[in-house]
């Protein structure tokens, strides 16, 4: 089952619902869908609005947007390699050299899904077993918060709990982690291509299903309720 995220948004404040992204054969628990328009190039993020109205974003192989998350998400060819480096490399300004972005983008990871739909909006519980990630987005406190518990149950020896990795938006919400079956997160939404369609104090930290269980169960014993985050909250309240 999955786990219930209630008390962990009440404690760090976080009003903006959850958004999972979920590789499954079935669309129907998922409705009311909304999908790019045909032909149209449309963000992935261009969708944000919809995600807060209850709506779940639908992308296909036929059907995925724009050519970035037809590349990272479906796995879909969208582009030769020389085209790609003209866009990142001399239209967007992206890496220092050619050679560089070519690195980049030959070993760069792309989703191959396991099922027909691809899709992103709330959290459905009773569809647990197709969830890959969770995002939240949030404020800079918030994600202060998120990052410590992150870490909560990490020792000095383990790997790195959360990466703030290159790559476009829609990279950071799945392709990017290298083995979803580990407590992980990334820090995302630094792509400036995608945040005009997201609040300005707004970034977004995704996690595996593992890390998400995780940061769930911290308790009254963990820092979100001790001092120093008490405190935090009530000069925010302060300053409002």
């Amino acid at each position: 089952m999955q786990p219930d995220p209630t008390e962990l948004l009440e404690a760090i404040g976080l009003e903006i619902p959850l958004v999972g992204l979920y590789d499954t054969p079935d669309v129907s628990p998922f409705e009311p869908l909304v999908a790019p328009e045909p032909g149209k190039r449309s963000c992935v993020f261009a969708f944000f609005r919809n995600w807060l109205r209850g709506e779940t974003l639908h992308l296909t192989r036929d059907g995925y947007g724009c050519r970035g998350a037809g590349s990272c998400l479906l796995s879909v060819p969208t582009g030769s390699r020389e085209e790609m480096l003209d866009f990142l490399l001399d239209g967007e300004g992206l890496k220092q050299s050619r050679e560089l972005m070519g690195r980049y983008l030959d070993r760069r990871n792309t989703y191959r899904p396991e099922h027909p739909h691809l899709l992103i909006g709330p959290l459905r519980p009773d569809q647990d077993r197709y969830l890959k990630t969770v995002t939240f987005f949030v404020n800079p406190d918030q994600l202060a918060a998120l990052v410590v518990g992150a870490h909560y149950r990490s020792g000095p020896d383990d790997p790195p709990m959360v990466l703030a990795p290159f790559g476009s938006g829609c990279s950071q919400l799945l392709p990017l982690f290298a083995d979803l079956s580990l407590p992980r997160a990334l820090i995302g939404a630094t792509d400036s291509a995608m945040r005009q369609y997201l609040p300005p104090d707004t970034l977004a930290f995704t996690v595996t299903p593992p890390m998400f269980r995780q940061l769930c169960e911290l308790d009254e014993k963990s820092f979100l309720h001790k001092p120093f985050w008490r405190n935090l909250r009530r000069a925010r309240e302060r300053v409002l």
